[in-house]
């Protein structure tokens, strides 16, 4: 516009003269500069809204481009790695040996062969339980073995998928790719305590067998010191000839 003004200011001098046949008469056509000046300001007005709507699309089509991003969802996923791990210990705990995660099978072990020993039981079945409760040991250690080294298999797992969520994460472009990478990290960390669960439960599992039988063993051992010392007479020495 400072550039327009001088030649605006000049043209107020200059007067254009046309003389042009009309009806036989001379006409004067009279130069206006300050019309001119008004036409020239009212399309370097309208020029500015123009550039301004302009501005304001482009404003609308970054914000456009910015909610795309925000609503993209992140190409990278390790839901299937993680539940394959969540079923491999689950399988193992579902493949307990003899006495089970079962609460009626529990209490039905307590009441036969855990079951405080009495008179009446024969020697031949004081036997058999002991032999039951020590199977029932060792299959609770080697069952709790499994899910440890079950869970140690994972941690390798688990390490290449932390890696690779992390990795999206800082790599995410918008606000849903980066809440889903925080989401799977967040189930990666649920798995890892469900595997911690269940090695805490088999390894309890494994040692209240044992701590079963011990003190099984114990009363059933009382029985049987009573019943050697009490059966028909008692004990009676004797002179034995040991050798010919």
């Amino acid at each position: 516009m400072s550039r327009l003004r001088p030649l605006l200011t000049a043209s107020m001098i200059a007067i254009a003269v046309v003389q042009a046949p009309r009806e036989g008469k001379a006409q004067w056509i009279v130069f206006d500069p300050n019309n001119y000046v008004q036409n020239v300001l009212t399309a370097a007005r309208e020029l500015q809204q123009i550039n301004n709507q302009i501005t304001s699309l482009q404003n609308q089509a970054q914000m456009l481009i910015n909610q795309a991003k925000n609503l993209a969802s992140l190409p990278y996923s390790s839901l299937q790695q993680l539940e394959q791990s969540i079923q491999r210990t689950q399988q193992l705990l579902s493949q307990a040996q003899r006495i089970a995660y079962d609460v009626q099978q529990i209490d039905r072990a307590f009441s036969t062969t855990y079951a405080p020993t009495s008179a009446s039981m024969s020697n031949g079945l004081l036997v058999a339980n002991a032999q039951t409760r020590w199977q029932n040991a060792v299959a609770g250690l080697q069952d709790a073995m499994r899910v440890q080294a079950t869970v140690v298999d994972n941690l390798d797992t688990n390490r290449t998928q932390m890696s690779a969520l992390v990795t999206a994460s800082q790599g995410a472009s918008g606000a849903l790719q980066a809440s889903q990478a925080g989401n799977q990290l967040l189930a990666l960390q649920a798995q890892q305590l469900a595997d911690l669960t269940a090695t805490v439960a088999a390894q309890g599992r494994a040692q209240s067998l044992e701590s079963a039988q011990r003190a099984v063993a114990q009363d059933q051992g009382r029985e049987q010191l009573r019943r050697f010392l009490t059966q028909g007479q008692g004990y009676q020495p004797t002179t034995v000839q040991m050798f010919h």
